[in-house]
């Protein structure tokens, strides 16, 4: 790998800040769509810093490619961000779920980071969210690419 891919850039960093924000902006979306009396605890300081790391890692490490593949880069962001914001809420109420002894081995308790995935997806199936992370995502891209070419 050349060395200017592991680099810090200001297309890296603009896509860091800018996607750590939308996992912000995102998160306080998600909060009225899930049931009342859901405690969420750290869950915006998490979804900001998968943010930053899905923006560094994933959009800013591909931007200076041209328009139409920063759009691209940012959606592919956003997906790196559900995923990876999926699994780790996922696991977290796994763990809590396996403190109150709710399985019975350790197969069963991975299958229920799944489970859980599968009941926060039915909850945050919106419109609004989706379509504030899918622009929202695009933007980031492009912002990284504009970055890119602005101080590379």
């Amino acid at each position: 790998m050349p060395a200017t891919r592991t680099l810090p850039t200001a297309a890296r960093l603009v896509a860091a800040l800018s996607l750590g924000a939308l996992g912000w902006f995102a998160s306080d979306l998600v909060r009225p769509l899930m049931p009342e009396g859901t405690a969420f605890g750290w869950f915006n300081y998490v979804n900001a810093v998968l943010g930053l790391l899905c923006g560094w890692i994933v959009i800013g490490s591909r931007a200076g490619r041209g328009m139409v593949d920063a759009l691209a880069n940012g959606l592919t962001g956003v997906l790196a961000l559900i995923i990876w914001a999926f699994f780790l809420q996922s696991l977290n109420l796994m763990l809590k779920q396996s403190m109150e002894n709710r399985y019975d081995g350790p197969a069963e308790a991975i299958i229920g980071i799944f489970d859980n995935a599968v009941d926060y997806a039915q909850y945050l199936i919106d419109p609004m969210l989706i379509g504030v992370l899918l622009i929202g995502g695009m933007l980031c891209g492009v912002l990284a690419e504009a970055a890119s070419r602005r101080w590379s």
